[in-house]
């Protein structure tokens, strides 16, 4: 595919990054802190995100994982979850022994709703993982006044949404724990990667713990924990990453707004910020008829539209139910994520606009 739906930002830094741990031999460390350039890189994104802390982690779901451990999500509890969205979501509360409930979304950004959330809440449920799909925000104000008349945790899935903001305020700081994913299709990637960013010391300490299979500082095992760490060598290119972070984010930004300009007078549902948000743009999913026809056009000119997500995970046949969640199943048949990272040009954007257009009929 000559232009990929997310294609990773990376240079002579990284690689330069990269040689000077392997000339050190220093590939990665079982400290109970981390690695030199895994506590780098999480100085660097608490300052960037705003948070206390950052725990550094070898995926996104190991993230999510971790959270859960450590706010003792375990069997018999139950996790309210969106069913759009990767299943990575919903797999990590499997691997916990704890039931996800699924949760239908808002058709205006395809978050989760805080009207069916409230349905769903029952005397199980022991945590909520709102999900920033495709980089816009879920409506924490409204989950969170939820969360706290019924004493729920919650841990923000914010795999896609580095960077965006709500009130100025980012993406995983609205509450208890947050999320990131730095696998190679996100803004910034370190191969395979992910974080936990908190303001609660005493979690920051425990998922140091649960990262490093439950030890102590005393090299004691005093809770339960797996090999979740980060290498050196993906922390060293996560370093780089975040340095380049802002820029990666304004030209995702001004691709965006090219082609919400082309697209507007057209019979295609864009995606909008809300008032008070600024999106990172991670992809940028429209909703439209013919959606399979316009994706295989796109594809065939060498475009790398995508579909997120469909079977949505409570079709998927591991997790099928008979569960009617009306906007998750129109969003699954009806969206098209197209790309805008920073190696989209203006004339690959106006190809896209033709495409779509012609693609109506």
């Amino acid at each position: 595919m000559k232009i990929p739906i997310n294609i990773p930002d990376i240079d002579k830094e990284e690689i330069r990054e990269v040689t000077a741990v392997l000339s050190e031999k220093s590939l990665t460390s079982s400290s109970f802190e981390g690695g030199k350039r895994v506590q780098q890189f999480e100085k660097l994104l608490s300052k960037f995100v705003k948070s206390k802390f950052a725990v550094a982690v070898n995926s996104g779901t190991a993230a999510l994982q971790a959270s859960l451990y450590a706010i003792d999500v375990k069997s018999g509890d139950e996790v309210l979850v969106p069913s759009f969205t990767f299943v990575a979501t919903a797999n990590s509360v499997k691997s916990v022994g704890a039931k996800p409930v699924f949760v239908d979304i808002l058709k205006d950004n395809y978050t989760m709703d805080p009207n069916d959330l409230r349905k769903k809440i029952s005397r199980r449920t022991k945590a909520i993982i709102p999900v920033h799909l495709y980089g816009h925000m879920a409506y924490m104000d409204e989950i969170l006044e939820i969360s706290k008349k019924k004493n729920i945790k919650i841990i923000e899935d914010a795999s896609q949404s580095l960077g965006s903001k709500f009130k100025g305020k980012h993406s995983g700081t609205f509450s208890h724990l947050g999320c990131f994913s730095l696998y190679g299709g996100k803004v910034i990637t370190s191969g395979e990667g992910g974080a936990i960013v908190t303001d609660d010391k005493k979690l920051f300490e425990k998922l140091k713990q649960i990262r490093n299979h439950g030890l102590a500082k005393n090299k004691l095992t005093t809770t339960f924990g797996l090999n979740l760490r980060l290498s050196e060598i993906n922390a060293a290119i996560a370093k780089i990453q975040m340095k380049k972070l802002p820029r990666l984010l304004n030209e995702r930004k001004n691709n965006a707004q090219i082609l919400t300009n082309l697209l507007k007078n057209y019979d295609i549902i864009l995606p909008k910020q809300r008032k008070n948000e600024t999106v990172n743009w991670y992809l940028y999913t429209v909703a439209l008829k013919n959606r399979d026809k316009a994706m295989k056009k796109l594809n065939a000119s060498g475009i790398g539209a995508r579909i997120y997500y469909s079977p949505s995970i409570h079709k998927m046949p591991y997790y099928k139910t008979k569960l009617r969640l009306p906007n998750t199943e129109w969003a699954a048949s009806h969206v098209l994520s197209l790309p805008v990272h920073p190696k989209v040009r203006k004339l690959d954007l106006a190809r896209m606009k033709k495409i779509l257009i012609d693609s109506r009929n």
